[in-house]
């Protein structure tokens, strides 16, 4: 097939490109902006609040999985306004798109699907309306849930990189290689489950060809572990195997809960609902495995995809 890619240039959407062609199949990717880096497909400029490039998109592939969103969990909230626009309309776009050409579909979907911050909130409206347009309009578009999405590449925000919403693994993987306190909001102890981001990639293609074949099951399908874990947990994870990379071990500081998420969360995945697009849960990378895999490719990376400040790489060498 060839499968139109909507944020094709992002974490998640260059590791779904990947396994795409790893699969036989042609990506197209549809963004706003071109990458130099990840000109290994063909891309489409253009934007999904646009519903023309989204038909137009529709009209040259055979599918479509749709990732492109504003995100943000308490970045979106004093300014709400760009992830309804870009996250709800493009949604529509999507929708609207494949029921046009009758293409399967994919839409991402968020795992803490039910909290009352911008992101959540205008991603699952659009999960509703994959419902409605599957039971009302005969389209084939499966909502397929991701939690946290973590491994190599993923965007550092600063003081270590340019990226403007701070995500748990680069965040808590940068400071411990540069020598710093482990900030946690919350101290950690909010559960929220956390996925290899290939396997992401192959439950969003899996779901694709489960849908070109006319199978859209009714339960959403979701990606993530078996066995939950804190936040912090994970944090100390890291940690431990930064230390067995010659790093020095550091401590974890509680910062206060951030906006758009309630204390003691808990976000977690069925992974059994994965079988529905042929998928054993248990061909699933363990996360301690994940995150060493992570951890090496930051270690390698460093000064290129992310950067230890002065002051840090100061302290860090008198330590």
């Amino acid at each position: 097939m060839k499968v139109g890619v909507t944020g094709g240039h992002g974490f998640i959407g260059t590791y779904v490109c990947e396994e795409l062609v790893s699969r036989g199949h042609e990506p197209v990717v549809l963004d706003h902006h071109r990458k130099p880096a990840q000109d290994r497909w063909e891309l489409m400029l253009g934007d999904v609040r646009d519903a023309t490039a989204m038909v137009e998109l529709a009209a040259h592939c055979d599918g479509i999985i749709h990732l492109a969103a504003v995100l943000g969990t308490q970045e979106t909230i004093l300014n709400p306004r760009p992830s309804a626009e870009t996250n709800l309309i493009g949604g529509l776009n999507f929708l609207e798109a494949v029921a046009q050409y009758d293409l399967p579909g994919v839409n991402i979907a968020v795992g803490n699907h039910w909290m009352n911050n911008s992101y959540s909130i205008s991603k699952s409206a659009v999960e509703r309306y994959a419902h409605m347009f599957n039971a009302d309009r005969g389209t084939r578009v499966h909502n397929v849930r991701v939690v946290n999405a973590y491994g190599p590449r993923q965007a550092a925000a600063a003081p270590f990189a340019a990226a403007k919403v701070r995500k748990i693994t680069p965040a808590v993987v940068c400071r411990a290689l540069s020598g710093q306190p482990v900030e946690l909001y919350g101290g950690g102890v909010q559960v929220s489950d956390m996925v290899w981001v290939a396997d992401v990639a192959r439950a969003l293609v899996s779901a694709l060809e489960t849908a070109e074949r006319g199978q859209v099951p009714e339960r959403t399908v979701e990606v993530g572990p078996a066995e939950s874990t804190t936040i912090r947990a994970v944090a100390e994870t890291v940690i431990e195997l930064c230390v067995e990379r010659g790093y020095a071990p550091v401590p974890i500081e509680a910062l206060p809960m951030r906006p758009g998420e309630q204390p003691g969360a808990v976000v977690t995945a069925d992974p059994e609902t994965l079988r529905q697009i042929g998928m054993d849960p248990a061909t699933l990378v363990p996360l301690r495995d994940g995150l060493a895999r992570t951890v090496d490719w930051f270690i390698e990376n460093e000064g290129v995809h992310w950067s230890v400040p002065d002051q840090m790489r100061l302290a860090r060498t008198t330590n």
